[in-house]
C-alpha cells in the first residue's frame, strides 16, 4: 500500500459507537429490566467512574447476562447517552422555574437572584441524580456523547432566546441568541467547576449570577453605551 494511502487510511476517524437503545420495553417486566439496567449503570458509574465502567460489570451487578443487556443497549455509550439525556432533562426543567418575563422586568437585583437560584438548582439536580457528576463529566469528556450535551444546550438556548426576544423586543435577535447560548454554557460550566474544586457553592453561584445579570441588563438598546453595531437601534429606541 502506498505511503499516502496508508496515511489517509490511518487518519480516518473511527466510527462513532451507536447511542440508540436497540429496543424500547413494551411490557412491565421488560420496563423493570430496562430501568434496572440504568439504575445499576448509574450506581456503578458513581462507584468506579467512567474509565472502569463496562457492560460486563453492569451485568454482573444487575444479575443479568450480557445478551439480556444487549437486547436494549448495544454498548456502554448507549447507557451513558440515556443517563445523560435524563440528567439534562432534570437540569433543564429548573430553567423555567427561575427565568421568566417578570424576572427580566424586575431589574438587576431580581435577575441576579434568579440566576443564582438557577445555578444552585441545577447543581442540586445533579447532586440528587445517582452518578450525576460522573454522567455530566462523561457528556463533556467522551467524544461520542458530545451531541447529547450540545443538543440539550441548543434546545435550552432556543427557549431562552425566545424569552429574551419578548423581554427585549428592540434588541438585536442575533445578539440575544448568542447571549443565550453563552449563558447556557456558563451555567453548566459553573456547575461542573463546583464539583471539580473545593469552592463555596453559594459564593460561586452568586458571583457568576452577578456577572451574567450585569450583562443582561445592558442588552436593552437604550441602556447600552453607543456602539457601531447597535447605535442605530439605540437611536430608534
Amino acid at each position: 500500500m502506498p505511503i499516502a494511502t496508508r496515511a489517509m487510511t490511518t487518519s480516518r476517524k473511527k466510527p462513532q459507537p451507536s447511542l440508540v437503545a436497540k429496543k424500547q420495553p413494551a411490557q412491565q417486566r421488560a420496563t423493570e429490566t430496562y430501568e434496572r439496567i440504568l439504575e445499576v449503570t448509574a450506581q456503578t458509574l458513581a462507584d468506579v467512574g467512567i474509565e472502569r465502567l463496562s457492560t460486563n460489570l453492569v451485568c454482573e451487578r444487575a444479575g443479568l447476562t450480557p445478551p439480556a443487556l444487549y437486547r436494549y443497549f448495544p454498548n456502554k455509550y448507549a447507557l451513558l447517552s440515556e443517563l445523560g439525556q435524563r440528567l439534562m432533562q432534570a437540569q433543564n426543567a429548573r430553567v423555567d422555574r427561575h427565568m421568566t418575563l417578570e424576572v427580566f422586568a424586575g431589574g438587576l437585583e431580581a435577575l441576579e437572584h434568579a440566576m443564582e437560584g438557577l445555578i444552585l438548582d441545577t447543581y442540586e439536580a445533579t447532586v440528587q441524580t445517582v452518578g450525576g457528576v460522573w454522567i455530566m463529566r462523561a457528556l463533556r469528556a467522551v467524544p461520542a456523547l458530545q451531541q447529547v450535551r450540545l443538543a440539550s444546550h441548543a434546545a435550552v438556548t432556543k427557549e431562552q432566546t425566545e424569552l429574551l426576544v419578548q423581554a427585549f423586543p428592540d434588541a438585536n435577535p442575533a445578539e440575544l441568541q448568542m447571549v443565550s447560548r453563552i449563558v447556557v454554557e456558563l451555567v453548566y460550566a459553573t456547575v461542573e467547576m463546583i464539583f471539580d474544586e473545593p469552592l463555596d457553592v453559594k459564593a460561586v453561584a452568586r458571583t457568576v449570577a452577578g456577572m451574567i445579570a450585569s450583562h443582561l441588563t445592558r442588552i436593552r438598546p437604550d441602556a447600552a453605551p453607543p456602539r457601531k453595531a447597535t447605535g442605530q437601534a439605540a437611536a430608534r429606541r
